[in-house]
């Protein structure tokens, strides 16, 4: 399974974002091939309005199946993501990527 964090690094101890349309990056963490690869979103700050749903299609064309953020997705691009069926949870944004994987495994995190 692909699982997406929104970050503001690019490794396991950088700090989570928790804002997910306009995240600086994204984690993604491939379970099966315990694989870690980092896709830049800085672009999404130039975006005068629709970075969501933007950023919302950028994690369906990486296939992600679960999202990890701080605060959640707003309304238009939690449309978007509704209709891929991606899973998500909130309630990591004060922590690290490792922690809030970690979180995420021990059912701590809240379903958005």
């Amino acid at each position: 399974m692909k699982i997406a964090f929104t970050a503001k690094g690019k490794d396991w101890s950088s700090s989570m974002d928790p804002r997910f349309g306009r995240t600086e990056y994204f984690l993604i963490y491939d379970e099966e091939k315990d694989k870690i690869e980092f896709i830049d979103n800085s672009e999404a700050n130039q975006e005068a309005h629709g970075a969501g749903p933007k950023t919302a299609q950028k994690l369906f064309d990486l296939g992600a199946q679960v999202l990890i953020t701080g605060n959640g997705p707003g309304g238009n691009a939690a449309s978007v993501l509704d209709k891929m069926e991606l899973k998500i949870y909130i309630g990591a944004g004060d922590m690290t990527v490792k922690a809030a994987y970690e979180a995420y495994k021990n059912n701590q995190l809240k379903k958005f």
